[in-house]
């Protein structure tokens, strides 16, 4: 016991005198405060996040600062000399379609791009038709090609196709022939657009572009999940190109081959593939005898089908008048809902259409 008692008192004395030296420590009285943190937005389904509003073309959230601007409609040499494409698969919606009745009715794409300020390079850039002239009036777009047939020199006549962009592009030498070297760089659109005067928001020509496609609400449920055919593969009867679409369960979206190949972007390396499919029954008629031709736009109740999500089903698609927009309805005989994201748009002649492959 003492010898405790006499290393307490040790202790005691030990600590006094070490401290004897210290100045007296005063402790300031900080006011609690709680943590600040950044508050997650508020996301609502079907409302665009602060900023943004749904694309036209897409129904994905984008700048509210291009919301009037208009698409460009880019004709894409498929060629496959033309052939690593650039861009492409950066695209809102390609259209394929048949560019003539010669060798093997090889087609030609039509690419729409509504933020055209963040193209690094897309192309190669070919002539148009008469179809694309029309086609592209859906969208109040600004055409880009280089030439056009002489059958639809005259269509440019028309006030809603008067403002295109043909042949002034940036020329890039990748080694092949002249045809196969013009492309949209960046500042191209632009400069084209100051030179020629042209308006760059939505003109006084523009359809009611915000209901040509009728998405699903942003964030809500898909369409086409269950209770419709599987649909995991298309082969088009596109004879030269021999155009696919394989389903790709990884991105849930379908993959674009040609010539027995995937696509793969020049630019990126990134597949050409798409969230949505639509391929339109459509007649076809020759316009001169040089090969050209027209697809017969202003058919009302033709068939076809709606691709996404690995399921399909049939539907319908009119097109009253030429300054009208395509309408798509489902089996019945609603619009068509789609899902948000790129789409493909086959145009099938309907002599091939009993050649076509949906499976």
């Amino acid at each position: 016991m003492y010898n405790k008692c006499m290393k307490k008192i040790i202790l005691l004395i030990c600590i006094i005198i070490a401290c004897s030296g210290c100045k007296e420590v005063t402790y300031e009285k900080i006011p609690w405060q709680a943590k600040v943190t950044d508050a997650p937005e508020l996301i609502v389904i079907g409302v665009a996040p602060e900023g943004m509003y749904f694309s036209e073309l897409t129904g994905e959230p984008i700048s509210l600062d291009i919301q009037n601007q208009r698409p460009i409609a880019v004709m894409v040499d498929n060629e496959i000399l033309a052939y690593p494409h650039f861009g492409i698969s950066e695209a809102d919606v390609v259209y394929e379609m048949v560019n003539s009745l010669h060798n093997g009715r090889i087609t030609r794409l039509m690419a729409l791009k509504k933020d055209y300020a963040e193209i690094e390079q897309m192309g190669s850039i070919r002539s148009t038709r008469d179809t694309n002239i029309l086609l592209q009036a859906e969208w109040n777009s600004i055409l880009v090609h280089d030439g056009a047939s002489s059958i639809s020199l005259p269509l440019f006549s028309n006030p809603y196709a008067t403002e295109h962009i043909n042949g002034t592009l940036s020329r890039v030498d990748n080694g092949k022939s002249r045809e196969f070297t013009e492309y949209i760089l960046p500042g191209d659109i632009e400069s084209n657009i100051k030179s020629g005067g042209f308006s760059k928001d939505y003109n006084e020509y523009k359809p009611n572009v915000e209901s040509h496609f009728q998405f699903v609400k942003y964030l809500d449920e898909e369409v086409l999940t269950e209770g419709y055919d599987e649909a995991t593969y298309v082969a088009l009867p596109f004879p030269h190109n021999g155009s696919e679409l394989k389903y790709n369960e990884k991105t849930s979206s379908y993959d674009y081959y040609c010539y027995g190949d995937i696509h793969v972007d020049g630019e990126d390396e990134e597949v050409l593939t798409f969230k949505n499919v639509i391929i339109q029954n459509i007649d076809m008629i020759a316009t001169d005898n040089e090969g050209h031709v027209r697809y017969m736009l202003e058919d009302s109740g033709k068939e076809g089908y709606y691709l996404s999500n690995g399921h399909v089903q049939k539907i319908t698609w009119e097109k009253k008048d030429e300054m009208d927009i395509t309408r798509y309805y489902d089996e019945n005989g609603n619009e068509l809902v789609i899902n948000i994201g790129n789409t493909y748009i086959g145009l099938v002649p309907s002599d091939a259409w009993g050649e076509l492959v949906v499976e």
